[in-house]
């Protein structure tokens, strides 16, 4: 009589998995990504998911040009992908997953940081506008930032229309 009320207590810890897995699955949120449609999702789905999970690829929020150079990044880490598939990750990605508008680098008040990642300089250059506007006070213009010795004027330049020199 003992087995039979086990058995009848491990056939109702049996249902009761069973439906807790059930409601679980009926109401826990989806465990992949739900890419929006349009043209280029099946590439962005296929070459992101080659080396990490889709979340990781669109979690992040970004104009064109970083979505660029973060496909740029994938690629040299040896992602398989064409010039045309390329183009249209980098579209796609724009387009669904853009980011808000970059605040504006205030450059008399910045730290060296806010230099490095918001006109992708090196650590060292970033250092060196801070150093240099330390020295000899305010940057009046670009002209001015690109004075500092050890700096890519290409990149301060590419960037320029994020900066304040107020």
């Amino acid at each position: 009589m003992h087995s039979a009320s086990s058995s009848n207590t491990n056939l109702f810890l049996s249902r009761v998995r069973k439906s807790a897995v059930c409601a679980l699955a009926l109401f826990a949120p989806p465990l992949f990504a739900q890419l929006p449609d349009g043209p280029g999702k099946a590439e962005t789905e296929r070459i992101c998911s080659q080396c990490h999970e889709l979340e990781r690829s669109i979690s992040l929020r970004q104009d064109r040009d970083a979505w660029q150079a973060t496909t740029t990044k994938m690629v040299g880490l040896g992602a398989k992908i064409t010039d045309k598939e390329f183009q249209m990750v980098v579209d796609y990605l724009a387009k669904n997953y853009q980011g808000e508008a970059l605040a504006k680098i205030k450059v008399n008040e910045a730290d060296a940081i806010d230099f490095e990642s918001g006109l992708s300089l090196k650590r060292s250059e970033a250092a060196a506008i801070v150093q240099y506007r330390t020295k000899n006070g305010p940057f009046k213009s670009i002209e001015d930032l690109k004075k500092v010795p050890g700096i890519d004027a290409a990149k301060i330049e590419a960037k320029k229309d994020r900066l304040s020199f107020q």
